[in-house]
């Protein structure tokens, strides 16, 4: 996950995403060779806050590697780049791991060999451009996350990487399963890139109850982009539990100055001017929330999860099919749309979504559509079952 924003005065859990190889399309693996000794680092400490160069600094050994098997190994930029996914993810390279807390400068992700979607776009990036091939961070406003059994994580923030490959533009994901919002990636200055990184160092030592090095990070991030929205918001929740009310409701109004219909901002400014004896205004901001999410096919998608884990279906039925209103593709909702129906007993209905849920997964999405077709085999048997009976 990119971005880290606190939500009613709450961290928000970092999206557990999957540590998969993005864009690998040819089955080649490039050729066995011996790697640099590295000393694998203990966690890094949070401190002070690195600078810009010290994030994006390329180790020494990590850049001979870049030379020999991307550089010099290929001519295109397009061999360059299928070699430098395979020197990041393989075995016999960085075999790069997804861990959702490792907001970590390209340093660290070398010496750890962990990285979360911010961590390894910079490396992603970084790397790219030191190999000539086009490439920029992007940021997706909105994401959701599916998990096979698992459920839902909603988030509210994510990056990625795109690359410029004769007049098209491919995106390099750290995860294949993320459901991008209605608008898509969009790029983003390295200022901003970097605020990500100081905002999700700041946000994690919050929430483990270091505030003042939360402080130095989530200022360090608005320092470098005044117009980061997710710092001011963050920064107000800092103040707040530090009891500075009046700075954390500055914090906050300048948040909603900044996007007005920001969800976490929404929810905090409401709960502080509510502390604040303030009711009124307390009520149109979660008036303002209320019309925001209904709008928001992601928000209505969520509570649907919500209202189903309370077994509430009709209420999830309803929900679901408001998130499928808004967002008709998205095969997740029509997935939670089949598993609510089947469990409030309607398997007619239930067999219908989950053969859409299966149509939309797309032809390149393999698994999903064979775990889809699976739970479509499986209602169908249960059908049969409930028939003789």
């Amino acid at each position: 996950m990119s971005t880290v924003n606190v939500r009613a005065l709450l961290i928000l859990p970092l999206v557990a995403l999957l540590a998969a190889a993005p864009v690998r399309a040819d089955p080649l693996r490039a050729p066995a060779v011996t790697l640099p000794a590295v000393q694998v680092a203990a966690e890094p400490s949070m401190g002070t806050p690195p600078s810009a160069d010290q994030i994006l600094a390329i180790p020494p050994a990590l850049r001979t590697l870049l030379q020999q098997r991307v550089i010099a190994a290929a001519n295109s930029r397009e061999q360059r780049l299928e070699k430098l996914v395979h020197l990041i993810f393989d075995a016999d390279g960085m075999h790069l791991e997804y861990d959702p807390y490792a907001t970590h400068t390209l340093t660290e992700t070398w010496q750890t060999g962990r990285a979360n979607c911010l961590s390894f776009t910079l490396l992603f990036v970084t790397l790219a451009r030191a190999a000539g091939i086009d490439a920029r961070v992007q940021e997706v406003a909105q994401v959701m996350t599916w998990y096979q059994d698992e459920g839902v994580i909603y988030s509210v923030g994510h990056v990625n990487a795109g690359v410029e490959l004769n007049d098209r533009t491919a995106v390099v994901d750290l995860d294949r399963n993320v459901l991008y919002d209605r608008y898509g990636p969009r790029p983003i200055t390295e200022q901003r890139a970097l605020a990500h990184f100081y905002n999700n160092r700041g946000a994690q030592a919050m929430a483990a109850g270091d505030l003042p090095t939360a402080r130095t990070y989530l200022k360090a991030a608005l320092d470098l982009s005044p117009e980061f929205t997710p710092g001011w918001n963050n920064l107000g929740v800092l103040d707040t539990r530090e009891g500075r009310m009046p700075q954390a409701r500055q914090d906050l109004e300048t948040a909603l100055r900044l996007q007005p219909r920001h969800a976490a901002a929404l929810t905090n400014a409401s709960a502080l001017y509510q502390r604040l004896g303030e009711p009124q205004l307390a009520q149109q901001l979660a008036k303002r929330l209320q019309q925001v999410e209904r709008k928001d096919p992601f928000a209505q998608f969520r509570m649907g999860n919500q209202a189903e884990e309370r077994k509430d279906y009709d209420k999830a039925i309803h929900y679901y099919r408001q998130a499928i209103a808004l967002y008709g593709t998205a095969h997740q909702f029509h997935f939670g749309l089949a598993r609510a129906y089947f469990l409030a007993g309607d398997n007619s209905r239930a067999s219908k979504e989950m053969q859409r849920a299966r149509d939309l997964a797309g032809e390149d999405a393999s698994v999903l559509r064979a775990a889809y077709q699976a739970k479509l085999d499986s209602l169908k048997r249960w059908q049969k079952r409930t028939a003789a009976n």
